[in-house]
């Protein structure tokens, strides 16, 4: 059974309106996202991909893979691309003290700014929580620290093994509208299905006058 639907319902995200699930009065703009990285080969796969189709996108980054690939991260900067912390650990907010989730967030926040400069994040602090998965009380104390919580309209569930290729392209076909936020994943477990899709959106959506941007 899926964690969360493919296309998030209206429902819940007016139960959270402080989260952002998608872009308003967006005129055929579309807005990639991508966890878990950065990740030798699939990070620099996904890069190139984008770059053929002069798209931009959101990297929601672990700050432990970024400790291992800092040269991987000021990448993804340097193409233009916006960052995000995806926390240092991948921490499932719903298992885990709210101090702890907080100071794992932070460290990771620490880890992007020394290696991008604070600069980079003066007047942002993205933040996608790992799962989607995030209290209330955790989610207070970084809306109060500035952070913006990112949510999304459309999940592709790439990282699903189980799943065809063919049904991972459909998730977000069938569901993407303009100001969509769509989530895939530059991880190791995404590849097959990431690899197989991520193209074919770029090429469906650039063929009907989409552009994609970086949140």
């Amino acid at each position: 059974m899926l964690a969360f639907p493919v296309k998030i319902p209206s429902i819940i995200q007016r139960l959270f309106p402080k989260y952002i699930w998608k872009k308003a009065f967006s005129n055929k703009t579309l807005y990639l996202t991508f966890d878990d990285g950065p990740t030798p080969e699939i990070t620099e796969w996904t890069l190139n991909t984008l770059k053929q189709f002069n798209a931009k996108a959101t990297f929601f980054c672990i700050g432990d893979n970024v400790r291992k690939y800092p040269e991987i991260l000021k990448k993804i900067s340097n193409q233009g691309h916006s960052i995000g912390n995806h926390t240092f650990n991948h921490l499932n907010g719903w298992k885990i003290d709210t101090n702890l989730y907080i100071e794992n967030t932070e460290k990771a926040q620490t880890t992007l700014e020394k290696e991008l400069g604070s600069e980079r994040f003066s007047t942002k602090k993205l933040f996608r929580p790992p799962y989607g998965k995030i209290k209330n009380k955790q989610a207070r104390v970084l809306l109060k620290k500035g952070y913006q919580i990112i949510m999304w309209s459309v999940i592709s569930y790439d990282w699903d093994k189980s799943l065809k290729e063919e049904d991972c392209l459909n998730n977000v076909i069938k569901h993407t509208k303009d100001g969509s936020l769509i989530v895939f994943h530059d991880s190791v477990k995404a590849k097959k299905n990431l690899q197989y899709a991520l193209p074919k959106v770029l090429t469906y959506y650039t063929e009907k006058g989409y552009k994609f941007e970086a949140l």
